[in-house]
């Protein structure tokens, strides 16, 4: 019988003492004798919220009952019919914003730790190899490019070789992920664990090419040649700056540039590591969300003396995952609230030595809900640097745009589709970062499995261009 009363399982996690020395991973899951304990919370419930408000639709009671009788196959293979990346989902996904959040435990008890459970599952199948590959239907004759690695890619390139599809993935850099590989530091996902899910993917028979850019290498008009449709899932790689005098300063990095130096090329086993990344003692960031957290924490771990984090509202406004933001404080991360970035200063040299910055207090909402930051006149003053990471949100970057005629964007440089998911080429599909500006890996995926199927759907009444 199943027993939500019991404590809900939050699984180790290293000291904030050690793990500011390290990159390895901080959250350490659970064991089986918890996740089965953690599993028995589960009412099972015959219409479930949590499984409902899943954006990929994860059987998520289905997986907790079979795991809870030590069939870590089956449940993992139940995850596997929506999802394809369950060791990186369990890891990174918001669920308190999802399945934990709809939870019906979570007012009395405390929600199901969903995450904990589908982690757990994911890293027990991998490690007693029972990870078995989704069997394609019966091939088409239709061949699909998907510009981009990243989980919305994944997802369809994957959704669409379970139908059938030869499919090919072209990928930027010199190694798979996309975002999840030059985005989120490794102590929250380890790199071992993109490749593995990667691999499975691999395994289904999708083919993999690196160190291809779409719109420089191959235009989108040389792609339409060869496939039958095209799926451009290439993510918001290109930062959104402070737009404040002294940006240009030496000592300034964007947070996708700083990332993708730790992240991608680990720069901080630099010399050993091709790349340097020098931020002195006193490290600012600018922003408030997952990639500020995570910026201010791999900046904690190159051992500056400060590290502080500068947000316009208050910690309630911060879109940022609470967990993230209690990780920082815990490393030692310093935090300005309703604080407003108004000049980085400079040196003779120019070089950062210090942001100059405004009080806040909160006005009435914006368009999205969130108070407005109400500037404080008279409350200037100065915070030290010698380095500033700017990541207050990033956009599309504009190399497929501007190679690709006809192809529409939006105001905000974002790819504009049609309700059939194609954009105003016909047979160029696209979805995840491209098209939402900056989301969630979950609803990145959600965006590559519909549209795996809006693009089954296209080519349906079509002949292969190859012939079957």
């Amino acid at each position: 019988m199943p027993n939500p009363s019991l404590p809900r399982q939050t699984g180790t996690r290293q000291s904030p003492q050690e793990r500011v020395k390290n990159f390895n991973e901080v959250a350490q899951g659970l064991d089986k004798e918890h996740a089965l304990e953690e599993a028995s919370r589960c009412l099972n419930c015959k219409n479930p919220r949590c499984q409902a408000a899943c954006p990929v639709n994860v059987q998520i009671p289905s997986f907790i009952q079979l795991l809870l009788k030590d069939d870590v196959k089956g449940a993992v293979s139940k995850i596997m019919e929506t999802s394809l990346l369950p060791a990186v989902c369990g890891r990174v996904c918001p669920q308190e914003k999802y399945c934990e959040g709809a939870c019906v435990l979570r007012e009395k008890f405390g929600s199901v730790a969903v995450g904990l459970l589908e982690r757990y599952t994911a890293d027990a199948a991998r490690k007693q190899g029972l990870v078995t590959p989704p069997t394609p239907a019966e091939a088409t004759g239709f061949k699909v490019a998907c510009v981009g690695s990243g989980p919305s890619s994944l997802a369809c390139a994957a959704e669409l070789k379970r139908r059938g599809h030869d499919v090919t993935v072209y990928e930027a850099l010199h190694d798979f992920g996309g975002v999840l590989r030059y985005g989120i530091p490794s102590f929250r996902l380890p790199r071992e664990i993109i490749s593995e899910e990667v691999k499975t993917v691999k395994a289904m028979g999708v083919k993999f090419e690196q160190d291809v850019l779409i719109g420089a290498v191959i235009s989108i008009e040389e792609l339409l040649k060869d496939f039958d449709a095209v799926y451009i899932g290439s993510g918001a790689g290109l930062p959104t700056m402070a737009g404040v005098p002294g940006e240009n300063a030496v000592g300034v990095y964007s947070a996708n540039e700083f990332l993708t130096r730790i992240n991608l090329v680990k720069a901080y086993e630099f010399p050993k590591a091709d790349t340097p990344v020098k931020l002195g003692k006193r490290v600012i960031v600018l922003g408030g969300g997952n990639s500020a957290m995570d910026a201010a924490r791999c900046a904690r771990r190159l051992n500056p003396e400060s590290v502080t984090v500068v947000y316009r509202r208050s910690r309630a406004e911060m879109p940022a995952r609470e967990e993230e933001v209690e990780n920082a404080m815990e490393e030692g991360v310093k935090f300005e609230f309703l604080t407003i970035q108004k000049e980085i200063l400079t040196n003779e040299q120019g070089h950062v030595i210090g942001l100059k910055c405004l009080k806040a207090e909160l006005g009435e909402p914006d368009a999205k809900g969130r108070r407005r930051p109400v500037p404080v006149e008279g409350s200037d003053f100065v915070i030290e640097a010698d380095s500033i990471i700017v990541a207050i949100g990033q956009k599309p970057n504009p190399i497929i745009p501007k190679t690709t005629p006809g192809l529409k964007m939006t105001d905000r440089g974002t790819l504009e589709l049609e309700a059939d998911g194609q954009s105003s080429i016909k047979g160029v599909f696209g979805g995840g970062d491209i098209t939402r500006g900056g989301a969630t890996v979950l609803l990145a995926m959600k965006d590559g499995l519909e549209a795996a199927a809006k693009i089954s759907q296209y080519l349906s009444d079509k002949e292969p261009k190859g012939g079957k």
